[in-house]
């Protein structure tokens, strides 16, 4: 399997669960000290967000970098606290933030079962000014504009840890409500990595928000 160096990446990582919600957050430490945190909808079993700490520097921790989400959150894994969104609590140290103007476009990431989904937010141009194409030598997805006011290389880790590189005729583009709409159609190796990394799951011993029991406790 092409997939099979990350299944053992992840496999090495010292991993905690924890149930909030309806939500399971895994929170991956690796032997490299690279740290991932992932939050999986229980319904579903897609994974809704997916954050990376690199290792540790000098002065201070570094910041989370977001790979996946449909909006930036705030994440905590300090402890098991949470607010009353059943979120983690943050902490001055162990958070990440992200602001962006309110008119520059704004890239965000969801996956499905069967798609990968981008969304550019404040792109007011219509559909025929875009021009989205998939880039294998750069294992990325290049977005440009023909009146040049916008470029980006979004790049897709999904596919490199399976082994394999985008092509266009997965990809579909829409737009509306000034927003730039990018699907890339699942192929069926993806599908089957991201079986098997829940599958890896499954046999990780997971916690319960004690907050979320207590409330659905007194709400009976």
């Amino acid at each position: 399997m092409s997939y099979q160096n990350w299944l053992n990446y992840l496999t090495s990582a010292e991993k905690n669960s924890m149930i909030s919600g309806r939500l399971r957050k895994v929170l991956y430490k690796f032997p490299d000290g690279q740290q991932m945190a992932e939050d999986y909808n229980l319904d579903t079993g897609v994974v809704l967000r997916r954050a990376w700490r690199k290792c540790k520097q000098l002065m201070g921790q570094p910041e989370w970098e977001i790979e996946l989400g449909e909006e930036p959150r705030q994440l905590n894994w300090s402890g098991n606290t949470t607010n009353g969104a059943g979120d983690a609590a943050n902490t001055p140290d162990d958070d990440f933030m992200l602001r962006e103007s309110n008119t520059a476009p704004l890239l965000t990431k969801r996956v499905t079962k069967k798609n990968i989904e981008w969304r550019i937010r404040n792109m007011p141009y219509p559909l025929n000014v875009y021009n989205v194409s998939a880039s294998p030598e750069q294992h990325s997805i290049i977005v440009r504009t023909t009146n040049k006011k916008y470029y980006k290389v979004i790049p897709v880790p999904e596919l490199d840890r399976c082994g394999t590189s985008p092509a266009q005729s997965n990809i579909s583009v829409h737009h509306q409500f000034n927003t730039l709409i990018i699907t890339y159609l699942k192929p069926p190796i993806l599908c089957e990595m991201e079986a098997q990394v829940l599958l890896l799951l499954k046999d990780v011993e997971t916690e319960t928000d004690m907050d979320d029991l207590l409330k659905g406790l007194m709400a009976k």
